[in-house]
């Protein structure tokens, strides 16, 4: 069960005019709660001008660096984000939940793999968490990134990258893809997409050998990549992939939602019962009207929630009593369903009684 602690900003760094990592203290007394496998996010919270604002942001450092820093860009309009990058000051402290995410692939020494990693603009983020756990502890792994940007100076993290190049000799190869500059080759020029990506595995590796893929940035480069793969035979298995922004935003085709639950749409009204750390939360629920994690916060219930579009799987709990459906699923997977997980933000009851466990 994942849960908000007040940590201390202990360090910030200017990544990019308009990134910036942020570091926190954490204490002995926590250290286990905050250890986070590579490629996690942390969600954070706050209150501004009167309103609590939550956002996830993946982990930019790997689990043997000793420290848990994150990376904010500010994107237009955004409260958080622009709040991180002009206000937030070392020695200020903020509300932080432990590591969640699904973003990755178990690790083992004696692995001898090819990864391929396909980011874009701020997608660096959690990939160079992965990309450096790899590197440290499976030493006959080959990795290879495709990176997108803007121009040279919207690189996040360019020189820790050039760094782990140059450490790792022979063992990661890194390839910059600028919409906005040229660089001397077409193929490194414009936006990574699914013909640069066929374009890669052309010259760069084999589509069918490559044991894992991992693709990070704004959904429309995200799908693209993905039917693009899928074309050249790889396994869906293979593909991993984690969305950064909200479904709500144009870049997201709602058609690449992940299996919903469905069940009947009559019409009623359901008892809702909520367990949360061992205590219960009871009250009634219009099958058509909001979701189950909204009324459950009016009611009391402070339930875990980040980002309320079916994508980061914080609300997930188990559905012990009853039956839901989904509005929309962008995080689960499908044996996660069939145990009966569900995404209590996008989750409307269908029978007259239903028990939702966020403890299990």
């Amino acid at each position: 069960m994942p849960k908000f602690h007040t940590l201390k900003v202990q360090d910030i760094r200017q990544e990019t005019a308009d990134c910036v990592s942020v570091a926190f203290a954490v204490p002995k007394t926590l250290a286990a709660d905050y250890q986070f496998i590579q490629g996690q996010y942390l969600t954070l919270k706050t209150s501004i001008n009167g309103e609590e604002i939550r956002r996830s942001y993946s982990i930019c450092v790997g689990p043997k660096d000793g420290e848990l820093r994150v990376a904010i860009k500010k994107v237009p309009d955004g409260r958080f984000s622009t709040y991180a990058n002009e206000v937030l000051k070392v020695g200020e402290e903020l509300e932080v939940m432990t590591p969640m995410g699904k973003f990755y692939t178990p690790l083992n020494a004696n692995n001898q793999k090819q990864y391929v990693f396909f980011a874009a603009g701020s997608g660096i983020t959690p990939t160079i968490s992965i990309i450096k756990a790899i590197l440290a502890e499976e030493p006959k792994s080959q990795v290879s990134l495709f990176y997108g940007n803007k121009g040279v100076g919207t690189i996040i993290f360019k020189e820790e990258i050039e760094q782990l190049k140059n450490l790792y000799l022979g063992r990661l190869s890194i390839h910059h893809i600028l919409s906005q500059e040229m660089q001397g080759s077409d193929i490194f020029c414009g936006r990574l997409d699914g013909n640069k990506c066929t374009q890669y595995a052309n010259i760069f590796f084999d589509a069918k050998t490559v044991d894992a893929y991992f693709i990070c940035g704004p959904g429309d480069m995200i799908f693209s990549l993905k039917e693009a793969l899928e074309k050249m035979g790889v396994e869906l298995a293979k593909i991993h992939f984690e969305l950064f922004v909200s479904p709500d935003q144009k870049n997201i085709p709602t058609s690449q939602a992940k299996e919903a639950t469905t069940s009947n749409t009559k019409n009623i009204e359901s008892q809702i019962t909520i367990i949360l750390d061992g205590n219960t939360y009871e009250f009634p629920l219009d099958s058509k009207g909001e979701n189950i994690l909204d009324t459950a916060l009016k009611n009391g219930a402070d339930l875990p929630f980040a980002c309320k579009g079916g994508v980061c799987c914080t609300c997930k709990a188990k559905i012990m009593t009853g039956e839901v459906t989904m509005d929309v699923n962008y995080g689960l997977e499908a044996d996660e369903i069939a145990r009966g997980f569900v995404l209590t933000c996008q989750s409307h009851p269908t029978t007259d009684k239903v028990v939702v466990n966020f403890d299990e």
